[in-house]
């Protein structure tokens, strides 16, 4: 015992060594998250409040007679959530012979160059019908082009979709395309499907578009567009309209139906930035979607067959205090980010599939069985769908992501915005930073990366979108240089010569009080 005792000793003093004595740090942050949490804004939310639509947490105490049959059914549910999350929780079964116990310095590596520039822009402009509405447009101040910066992208064959919400005033139109392959690689955006589904600030029509922020095409050849129906988020928040998603026949470019979220599922100062469409077996009716509410850290369900949603919760949902902090070039800044990027994994032989997500102040990346989002009763009542979150591993120092996409090679390609680079795991192997490859860093190019996707073409491309937010939010842009980027790299020459690559066998080498540090972050 007491060499046990002893050998415990030693192992904290060498997880305090490693964490370089933060341990006072790590008090003192947990100290004011409890705080934040506990006094937090005026009208902010909080989960110990009772509302509609959210859930609470109640306890009953039944019969006698009934409080065995009430813990039996409560110890079966669990078993079946760790059933479900068995499969992604424990990839090391059946790896242990094949693998490799090198180390790889994830945060070192500046992989190779494979990112290619397809289109490029100092400032953005717009194809207006004629010179004589441009113009009239920069006149009145409903287009100042400085104001407007590309935020989401993808793709569908031979066409590419941009997004640019209204951060400022001055944005004309909030969805727009262009074609490829690229003919002038510095065109104007097109607005998508055109002029007459865009409204404006000044007299809104919340029936169109206001503010959009990420769009994703599905396999059924919809583009699901999601509206935050917020304006001037730098200066003077506004909700001017409910946030809604929209969905388009991308066959004929009609709008297929629009679904306002309901009032109470949107909280003071909710964000909804990104969104993830579930889509199985080709049962194109079936489809749901994933919202992720960035400021407010929640995700609303979108059940498109019953055409309602319901808001889901979770502490894995909020942001780090200790990743909370970036450096860009020469800015410092601090955001609370809570849940951003999701991609969802393979269907699993139980016919179940995970959500990955992870908040974007964070390193952590985290697991939640789609089945317990898409059940609606589950959400009734509070803190029953706890246990079925879980981690799966982290990133490391400087490990913040803002979106992610797993490919049809089963791998997950993420962005990471403070090492201006992308990165990579394979589903299949242990998530640690001797398992998470680069694929390319480069200062220049990917400066900021911010949104990224995987297209569904026969060749799978990865689509990323650079476009120096920090200094857009902070400071001024240099319109003299090229400020904005949409980079496409092949997704399987994306992973080759790296961890990422299935055919490669796993590493098995990582730092165990490094993690215990981290985890502890």
């Amino acid at each position: 015992m007491l060499q046990i005792l002893q050998t415990r000793t030693q192992r904290e003093q060498r997880t305090m060594t490693s964490c370089g004595g933060r341990s006072l740090w790590l008090t003192l942050a947990g100290v004011l998250l409890v705080l934040a949490v506990a006094t937090g804004p005026v009208g902010s939310y909080s989960p110990f409040k009772k509302g509609p639509g959210h859930g609470s947490f109640t306890r009953t105490s039944p019969a006698g007679g009934e409080r065995g049959a009430v813990r039996e059914r409560e110890r079966e549910r669990e078993r079946e959530q760790e059933r479900l999350a068995t499969p992604y929780v424990s990839p090391l079964v059946g790896l242990e012979a094949g693998g490799k116990r090198a180390a790889n310095d994830f945060l070192e590596d500046v992989g190779k160059n494979v990112f290619d520039t397809v289109y490029h822009w100092k400032v953005i402009d717009f194809m207006y019908p004629s010179l004589q509405l441009r113009n009239n447009a920069i006149r009145t101040r409903e287009f100042i082009p400085e104001n407007n910066l590309p935020l989401g992208v993808d793709r569908f064959r031979d066409r590419l979709f941009v997004t640019t919400p209204r951060w400022n005033p001055g944005v004309p139109a909030t969805l727009s395309y262009l074609p490829l392959p690229a003919q002038d690689r510095s065109q104007p955006l097109m607005p998508y499907p055109d002029w007459s589904y865009h409204t404006s600030p000044r007299n809104p029509d919340c029936s169109k578009m206001m503010s959009v922020y990420r769009i994703q095409v599905d396999e059924c050849d919809r583009l699901w567009v999601l509206d935050a129906g917020v304006t001037d988020t730098l200066t003077n928040l506004q909700q001017v309209c409910p946030p809604k998603i929209m969905a388009f026949d991308l066959q004929n470019d009609e709008l297929l139906f629009t679904y306002v979220l309901p009032e109470e599922q949107v909280k003071e100062d909710s964000l909804h930035t990104n969104i993830v469409v579930d889509v199985r077996d080709g049962q194109c009716d079936d489809a749901f979607a994933y919202v992720a509410d960035v400021w407010r850290n929640g995700i609303t369900v979108f059940d498109m067959r019953k055409f309602k949603s319901w808001r889901t919760t979770n502490h894995l949902y909020n942001p780090n205090p200790l990743a909370s902090d970036y450096n860009y070039q020469e800015l410092n800044f601090q955001w609370s980010d809570g849940v951003f990027g999701m991609s969802l994994a393979p269907v699993h032989r139980s016919g179940d599939r995970m959500l990955l997500f992870h908040p974007m102040s964070s390193f952590m990346e985290f697991q939640v069985p789609a089945s317990i989002l898409r059940n609606e009763t589950v959400w009734e009542g509070f803190g029953l769908a706890a246990k079925a979150f879980a981690p799966v591993g982290t990133r490391g120092r400087l490990g913040q992501s803002s979106t992610a996409g797993v490919g049809k090679n089963n791998v997950q390609f993420f962005t990471l915005v403070q090492q201006a680079g992308v990165g990579c795991w394979d589903l299949g192997k242990p998530y640690n930073r001797n398992n998470l490859g680069v694929v390319e860093k480069n200062a220049q190019k990917l400066t900021f990366p911010n949104d990224l996707k995987l297209d569904r073409e026969a060749q799978q491309s990865l689509w990323v979108m650079s476009n120096k937010l920090p200094v857009f939010l902070y400071d001024k842009l240099d319109y003299t240089q090229t400020n904005f980027r949409v980079l496409m790299a092949d997704a399987r020459k994306a992973i080759e010569g790296t961890v990422c690559d299935p055919r490669v066998p796993p590493s098995l080498a990582f730092d165990a009080a490094q993690l215990e540090c981290e985890l502890e972050v």
